[in-house]
């Protein structure tokens, strides 16, 4: 088989897995709807497959379908630029997108959000921070009210960031920086592989950006690195995470390494900003990390209307104990919190602006999706020639196979969904 032929068979393989039910979540079959003038359709990022049937997303679907008093149907996708382009074009109603991708579907397609979903302690965010050894000098700029003092001490520390595009753990508090002049970009401002470059010519050689798989990756691998100082003194060290790394990781139940090093107790992590007297938060300079928001297209999409019915019906998701299990079990959110897109993504829009090529990154992955989409919608004629089972496991092959050129597998916990959650 030559090379187009083998191109035409892989890509015909690819839209056989557009077939709901047949790969993403075997034994499991979601509705379609009977009326397409009284439908609501949800772009889904499906899993391989469901542990049980509490998991799937259509009995999301079908709970909402009562409450709007519609029907729903489910639209499987494979990834967030996936999500985009079905919200763009009118194949789907709502979809549920990371923060990253949700910001940049308003600033490019002018998608908008309808709600957003829940962090563990109902925020619907969570605060980039800089932890630091409380007896820093960053830590003793900032508790003297100083906070431009204590980021401009931050050259040449080690930092240690969460992975190569975390929101708190890298565009947040990066994004920040460069914005208001700490720290200069290094090579070109259109490419992402200047952040890096960026980010250990302004801290340190030794920084630390992680690889999936690695001692120090996310969260609670940025909160080691600050805690084992392997490099030098704790002083030394700034970990890039959110406001509930520290209790999360050394609070009740810590980790063996949080206090093997020069930290004796949670109260030896400081947060550049200190905690705010009044609501107890971190008073952080870096900026909230939304929630993952749902998403839906105001140009030929849903109407006002019909927007104001599905904040309804979250909202009343979100207010008993049978509906809340419904959304743990198959969004893992505690609930929903109705709010605008200005509210939700501005702030954080204007933090990761200034990241160098974020935007053509993100913009990269998403045409990526876009062209193959376009060229794999012309062999739909010859669908019925191939088995669905063959179809089934050569899609997962190539897909498996494929994995770094999709957006989801984007070097960012905010790109796959296990990892999003998270970050």
């Amino acid at each position: 088989m030559n090379r187009n032929k083998t191109s035409i068979f892989l890509a015909t393989l690819m839209l056989a897995a557009c077939i709901p039910g047949c790969i993403f979540s075997p034994g499991i079959e979601y509705s379609e709807c009977s009326d397409d003038d009284n439908c609501l359709v949800i772009a889904f990022e499906l899993k391989e497959e469901y542990k049980n049937t509490d998991e799937s997303p259509q009995k999301l679907a079908d709970r909402l379908g009562e409450l709007i008093d519609q029907e729903v149907e489910i639209y499987p996708v494979t990834s967030p630029a996936a999500t985009i382009e079905a919200l763009r074009f009118n194949n789907a109603d709502i979809g549920f997108l990371d923060g990253g991708a949700a910001w940049l579907s308003w600033q490019e397609y002018g998608l908008q959000v309808a709600a957003a979903e829940q962090k563990a302690d109902g925020r619907a965010y969570y605060n980039a921070v800089a932890w630091v050894h409380k007896d820093s000098d960053m830590a003793q700029a900032s508790m003297n009210g100083d906070v431009d003092t204590a980021l401009s001490l931050m050259k040449g520390k080690i930092s240690c960031h969460t992975s190569a595009l975390g929101s708190s753990g890298m565009l947040l508090p990066m994004g920040y920086l460069i914005d208001n002049g700490y720290m200069e970009v290094q090579g070109d401002a259109d490419q992402i592989d200047s952040l890096g470059a960026t980010v250990r010519n302004h801290f340190s050689q030794d920084s630390s950006i992680p690889e999936s798989g690695t001692p120090y990756y996310r969260y609670i691998g940025s909160l080691r690195c600050l805690a084992e100082h392997a490099l030098g003194d704790a002083t030394d060290y700034i970990s890039f995470a959110k406001d509930p790394t520290v209790p999360d990781y050394c609070g009740d139940d810590p980790q063996p390494w949080c206090f093997e090093g020069d930290f004796a107790s949670t109260d030896d992590f400081y947060p550049i900003g200190g905690y705010n007297d009044t609501t107890g938060e971190i008073d952080t300079p870096f900026g909230r990390a939304p929630s993952h928001p749902i998403m839906y297209n105001p140009d030929g999409g849903l109407t006002p209307d019909e927007v104001q019915k599905l904040r309804d019906a979250f909202t009343t998701m979100s207010s008993n104990e049978d509906d809340l299990k419904i959304l743990d079990d198959v969004l893992s959110t505690p609930g929903i919190t109705i709010i605008d897109t200005e509210s939700h993504l501005g702030d954080y829009g204007s933090a990761i602006g200034d990241v160098p090529g974020i935007t053509a990154y993100f913009n990269q992955k998403i045409n990526k999706v876009s062209t193959s989409s376009s060229s794999d919608s012309s062999l739909g004629l010859i669908l019925p020639i191939i088995g669905v089972a063959v179809a089934a496991g050569a899609v997962f092959y190539y897909v498996r196979t494929k994995k770094s050129e999709t957006f989801e597998e984007a070097p960012t916990e905010e790109a796959a969904s296990t990892e999003a959650k998270e970050e």
